[in-house]
C-alpha cells in the first residue's frame, strides 16, 4: 500500500516536472502576442472615467476567463481527436497574425484617410454612459477570445508530441498566467497617470521629486500604449512568421540552409506573407465595391 502511495507520488511528481518545462517552452512561444496583447487591451481599457477604469478592466478580466473557459475544451477535443486540425488552424491563424501587423505596417506609412467631424457636445444620462461602457466592454471581450484563440492553438502547437494530460495542464497554465499576467499589468497601465496626479499633488511644493515623478508618469502613459503598440507589431510578424516556418515542411526545408538569423527569416516571411494577404483582401473589398455598386444602380 505504502509503495503504491509512493509510486503514484513520484508519477505525479514527474508530471509536474514535465509540465513546468513544457510550460516554460510554450510560454516563449506565445510571448510574442502578450505585447500585441498588452497595447490592445490598454487601449480598450482606457478613455473612462477615472473610477470606472478599475471596474471596466475587472469585467473585461471576467469575460476574458470565461472565453478561456470556452476555448480550452474545445481546443482539448480537437488535439484529441483531431490533431491535424490544430495545424490547419494554427496557419490560419499565422495568416491573420500576419495581416494584422502588415496592415498597422501599412496604416502607418499610408494613414488612411478619416472622415472629419466635429465632437458633438451631448449631456448623457447615467444609463446612457452605464449603455455606452457595456458595449466597450463585449468589444474588448470579443477582441480577448480572438487573441486568446491564438494564444491557446500556439500553446497547444507547442506541445503537440505531448501525452493528452500534460497538454491539458500546460495550456490551461499558460491561459491563466496570460490573463493574470497581461490584465495584470494592463490595471497598472491605466492606473498610470492617475498615480502621476496623487504624486504631483502629495505636497505644496513647486517642481520637487514627486512633482517630477508625477508628471513623468502622466507624460509616459501614451508613449508607453505606443511603445506596446510597435512591439506587438513586430511581435505579431515574428510568431505568424515562426508558425509558417515551423509548420509547413516544404518551406522549412527550403530556407533550412540560408545563411541568415531565423528570426529574420520568420520576420521578413511574416511580412511577406502579410503584405501578400493585406493586398489579396484589399482587391476583394475594391472587386466586392465594384461589383455591389454596378448591380445597385
Amino acid at each position: 500500500m505504502a509503495s503504491g502511495i509512493f509510486a503514484l507520488l513520484d508519477d505525479i511528481a514527474t508530471l509536474m516536472d514535465d509540465v513546468a518545462v513544457m510550460s516554460k517552452v510554450a510560454g516563449k512561444k506565445t510571448a510574442g502576442l502578450l505585447g500585441d496583447d498588452l497595447a490592445v487591451n490598454a487601449e480598450k481599457a482606457s478613455g473612462f472615467m477615472s473610477a470606472r477604469e478599475l471596474p471596466v478592466l475587472w469585467a473585461i478580466t471576467k469575460g476574458s476567463f470565461l472565453n478561456k473557459l470556452i476555448i480550452l475544451p474545445l481546443a482539448f477535443l480537437l488535439s484529441a481527436f483531431l490533431p491535424s486540425a490544430i495545424t490547419i488552424i494554427l496557419i490560419i491563424g499565422g495568416l491573420y497574425l500576419a495581416y494584422e501587423g502588415a496592415e498597422k505596417i501599412h496604416e502607418y506609412l499610408f494613414p488612411h484617410s478619416h472622415k472629419k467631424e466635429k465632437p458633438k457636445l451631448e449631456k448623457l444620462s447615467e444609463e446612457e454612459v452605464l449603455s455606452l461602457e457595456r458595449e466597450k466592454i463585449k468589444s474588448a471581450i470579443l477582441t480577448d477570445f480572438i487573441l486568446s484563440v491564438e494564444i491557446i492553438i500556439i500553446a497547444l502547437g507547442a506541445v503537440g508530441e505531448e501525452p493528452l494530460l500534460t497538454k491539458i495542464l500546460v495550456v490551461t497554465v499558460i491561459a491563466i498566467v496570460a490573463t493574470v499576467g497581461v490584465y495584470g499589468i494592463v490595471a497598472l497601465i491605466v492606473r498610470m497617470d492617475e498615480f502621476g496626479a496623487k504624486l504631483i499633488n502629495l505636497n505644496d511644493e513647486e517642481n520637487s521629486f514627486s512633482d517630477k515623478v508625477g508628471q513623468f508618469l502622466v507624460n509616459a502613459l501614451p508613449k508607453v500604449i505606443k511603445g506596446l503598440s510597435i512591439i506587438g507589431t513586430i511581435a505579431l510578424l515574428l510568431v505568424s512568421g515562426g508558425i509558417f516556418v515551423h509548420n509547413i515542411h516544404f518551406y522549412h526545408d527550403l530556407i533550412e540552409n540560408i545563411p541568415v538569423p531565423g528570426i529574420i527569416v520568420e520576420f521578413l516571411t511574416g511580412l511577406i506573407v502579410g503584405f501578400i494577404v493585406l493586398l489579396i483582401i484589399n482587391l476583394a473589398v475594391k472587386t466586392y465595391k465594384k461589383f455591389s455598386a454596378k448591380y445597385s444602380q
